[in-house]
């Protein structure tokens, strides 16, 4: 089995995010070990599951706030879920946490940049410091529908494909209206415009036998 086709594989995929997720993390807790105690995290697009999964005991004394476009049910005092739009979190005051964090989330907002330049936006302004990751887009397997090359290919052919085949984590969608939607939810972001997004971030690279398969965005953890 070839490197390539290895990934594009549900099960090694989903083995391969996991461990990302978890050296990523790893990295996250390392740059959170300069905050004092207590602190408030805002988990833009974020589930509890993912935070008990990667180990909320290792993160100490901290409030996380989940923001989703609905509130989802959560349990214990640690957590609070919001509905909220990542493009506007007027809700909240300048440098209202002590930490942002969001993960694969900057990517679905659809097609116009403009959208992620208002997420980026909200996050620099209500974050004392904030941690954001993104996939490449430029990395050879699309990671959604874990093809090859889809995120290139025009927007006709993709609605075809997934209207006529399951790719990846979706399953075929007949309706050539819901596939094209679910097509232009996501536009991933090359590294160039990840830092015109963050422009005063330090960028961590992901890579995959020297590919870079994601970037992470962080700032203001050197005053921490």
């Amino acid at each position: 089995m070839s490197f390539l086709k290895a990934i594009a594989d549900n099960r090694v995929a989903g083995s391969l995010a996991t461990r990302m997720r978890r050296r990523r993390f790893a990295f996250f807790l390392s740059l959170l070990t300069r905050v004092k105690r207590p602190i408030t995290i805002l988990d833009v697009g974020g589930t509890q599951d993912f935070w008990v999964m990667m180990g909320q005991e290792a993160i100490g004394d901290a409030h996380i706030t989940l923001l989703n476009l609905t509130a989802q049910p959560v349990s214990g005092r640690r957590f609070t879920s919001v509905a909220g739009d990542a493009r506007d979190l007027s809700l909240y005051g300048d440098a209202s946490f002590d930490v942002v964090f969001s993960n694969s989330v900057i990517e679905h907002l659809g097609p116009a940049f403009a959208d992620q330049q208002r997420m980026a936006h909200e996050i620099r302004r209500v974050a004392k410091r904030y941690f954001v990751q993104t996939p490449n887009r430029y990395f050879p397997i699309e990671p959604h529908f874990l093809t090859p090359g889809f995120q290139f290919l025009p927007v006709e052919a993709r609605v075809w494909l997934l209207s006529h085949f399951r790719l990846g984590w979706y399953d075929r969608i007949p309706d050539k209206r819901d596939a094209k939607r679910e097509v232009e939810s996501i536009a991933l972001l090359s590294e160039k415009q990840v830092r015109k997004l963050f422009p005063a971030a330090e960028i961590y690279k992901e890579k995959i036998a020297g590919i870079t398969k994601s970037f992470v965005a962080y700032h203001g953890w050197e005053s921490a």
